[in-house]
């Protein structure tokens, strides 16, 4: 395929990438392993029409760099919803203890529509026929003049520059470099800590705010149960409704079917019986090829994230890193995402 600068990784990195690289003038071409765009974004509708998350949700004001592209993306923040009673759930055997949250005088916040709405609001500003699906490189090349880029199914890409943009850990394992890295970056690439990854995400949809009308949150921290910490999910227009949260990681072993029984059940006992009837139920284990390969060392959060070998480029200066995980502020999070894709153009494509 003709020569240019080809982006390896279709989540928020990617595709701001390649959206402040087309803003400069330079189209890039962007290969995604999966069938869908948006990494660990991913936003699944209801029943009922509720946007419910199974990935990246929250943010904060600190983080200015995805606050300024939501804004220029003509997108709707709001906040997290907390004031109400809030559940800690201690011992299984032992009724929960409740304590009354005020309103966050600095909250978390969501974005009006779902968080793949930023997903879908960057894609639309790119040309179409520059998004590759369903094509995992497995290979680069060093040449003379540009980098081979070889895919899974047989496909090769010509690149004058070529930006990984997908976990470092996952490139690490999948991609076969040619020369070798150097030994810095060969070393530290399968040791950085993919956020997210082994997270158990679960989503509920209800028909009314049956918590809310009794003076609850929605939130709810357990060490005693499958859910270990539950958020209310109602959306912007506060007409559809719902809950997230994480599952405790043992329950990757068990199936959905018994691990949404299991949810409906700790839940019952705290909020009531109308918990039962869930319009819909989603849970995602993020675990899968596109995440995560093998069972990688981690010994602490965020390890080697921001690595100063994320700063450098290799390969005559044709390759880069991306993504959350090389950011230098806030790695692992959406604006990490941000921030990489800010500094790769600033140091590489001026």
């Amino acid at each position: 395929m003709a020569k240019g600068i080809v982006i390896i990784g279709g989540g928020l990195s990617g595709l701001t990438l390649a959206f402040l690289l087309q803003k400069k003038g330079s189209e890039a071409i962007i290969i995604e392993a999966s069938d869908r765009l948006g990494g660990r974004i991913q936003t699944v509708t209801g029943a009922l029409g509720a946007p419910l998350e199974l990935g990246a949700t929250w943010f904060s004001e600190a983080h200015i760099n995805l606050l300024e592209l939501i804004n220029e993306l003509g997108l709707t923040k709001y906040p997290q919803h907390s004031e109400g009673i809030s559940l800690f759930q201690t011992k299984s055997f032992e009724p929960p203890q409740q304590f009354f949250v005020p309103g966050a005088e600095f909250p978390s916040y969501r974005i009006a529509g779902g968080t793949q709405m930023l997903i879908s609001a960057l894609a639309q500003k790119l040309n179409p026929h520059n998004i590759h699906l369903n094509k995992e490189v497995t290979g680069i090349q060093q040449t003379d003049n540009n980098l081979i880029l070889t895919t899974a199914d047989g496909d090769s890409f010509d690149a004058s520059s070529a930006i990984i943009c997908i976990p470092p850990q996952l490139a690490a394992a999948k991609i076969q470099f040619s020369p070798g890295l150097p030994a810095p970056m060969a070393q530290v690439l399968p040791t950085v800590q993919t956020w997210m990854a082994g997270a158990l995400k679960f989503t509920l949809e209800y028909d009314e705010p049956f918590w809310r009308n009794k003076g609850y949150s929605g939130m709810l921290y357990s060490h005693a149960g499958i859910v270990t910490e539950m958020y209310d999910h109602t959306n912007f227009s506060a007409d559809k409704y719902g809950f997230t949260g994480f599952l405790n990681s043992g329950a990757t072993a068990y199936s959905p079917e018994l691990r949404k029984e299991l949810v409906l059940q700790q839940l019952s006992e705290l909020l009531g019986p109308k918990i039962m009837n869930p319009s819909a139920y989603f849970d995602k284990v993020w675990n899968d090829s596109f995440v995560m390969e093998g069972n990688p060392v981690i010994l602490r959060p965020h390890q080697n994230n921001g690595h100063p070998v994320f700063s450098d480029s290799y390969m005559n200066d044709r390759l880069h890193f991306c993504g959350t995980e090389t950011a230098a502020a806030f790695p692992g999070y959406m604006e990490g995402a941000i921030v990489a894709a800010k500094a790769v153009v600033a140091s590489s494509f001026r």
